[in-house]
């Protein structure tokens, strides 16, 4: 695996792979790897030649107060894991690099943004849309691959390429989660053994909720239920627990149509997120 920090250095190897007629797939990451990024090399290997993944832990999409400091950094282990699981680049640019001096711009995608983790944490996806879309511009890949988890971020990038005509596909991986159900994050590690096995009541309340919302039931009791179930399992706050249209996040979705339920909570002073899908009902 060919490890890259500068952008012309970059550019020249996708050239040369370019030129020998490799099918590209990129993977973004922010670092700190787990079985959930090498699912997404996986998935990539099996649609492109050559896998590029990046490392980069973006400021933009931290806002003040949050865990841009602490946020962990692997870089020797991310390596081994990424050359151990086939990737052929890693892309790893500094700060300076990736927003050098005189930076101005930025992208917001409405719509799809605003609600949920837009309203949780201002700002938060328009330092996602700028990142992805500058990783987009310089690896120039066919295709691109992101995990469910963030799936607010998923519906925000497939909004932005469409928008904005990009020259890429977008291919999402199904949440990777642990024995218990726990979906696989970075920000697990944050967890002491006690927290980490009380977190369990995250996708445990969205099960639970998505059954009985699935099979027709209240939606609003099914939303509140889950969101005592959540504080009475260990969790400090709830951010949000929602019932949303799949495609455009919408609220108060059409039964009939795909609908997927997002929460975010905090416990030990770790914010976690996780969704799951609920089925239509079927209309006569």
């Amino acid at each position: 695996m060919q490890t890259i920090r500068q952008l012309v250095s970059l550019r020249e190897t996708i050239a040369t792979l370019r030129g020998e007629g490799a099918r590209i797939a990129l993977v973004p990451t922010m670092g700190a790897l787990h079985a959930g990024h090498i699912a997404l090399i996986e998935a990539a290997k099996l649609v492109a030649d050559k896998v590029v993944a990046s490392i980069f832990v973006n400021p933009k999409q931290f806002a003040p107060g949050e865990d841009l400091a602490r946020y962990p950094r692997r870089e020797q282990a991310d390596a081994r894991m990424l050359a151990d699981a086939g990737c052929a680049v890693l892309w790893l640019p500094g700060v300076e690099e990736m927003y050098p001096d005189g930076f101005a711009t930025s992208i917001t995608v409405s719509g799809v943004s605003e609600g949920l983790d837009g309203a949780a944490r201002p700002g938060h996806f328009d330092g996602v849309a700028t990142v992805v879309a500058k990783l987009f511009n310089q690896v120039g890949a066919d295709v691109a691959l992101f995990g469910e988890k963030d799936f607010q971020q998923l519906a925000v990038i497939r909004r932005m390429v469409a928008d904005l005509n990009l020259p890429i596909e977008i291919i999402s991986v199904l949440t990777q989660r642990d024995d218990d159900g726990l979906a696989l994050s970075s920000r697990n590690i944050y967890l002491a053994p006690e927290d980490r096995a009380r977190a369990v009541a995250l996708p445990r309340a969205l099960g639970v909720a998505a059954r009985v919302i699935g099979q027709g039931g209240d939606a609003v009791q099914a939303l509140a239920t889950a969101r005592e179930a959540l504080l009475s399992g260990g969790f400090d706050t709830v951010d949000y627990v929602e019932l949303v249209d799949a495609e455009t996040l919408a609220p108060m979705p059409d039964p009939a149509r795909p609908r997927r339920l997002l929460a975010a909570a905090r416990i030990a002073g770790t914010r976690l997120i996780d969704n799951i899908a609920v089925e239509p009902i079927a209309t006569t």
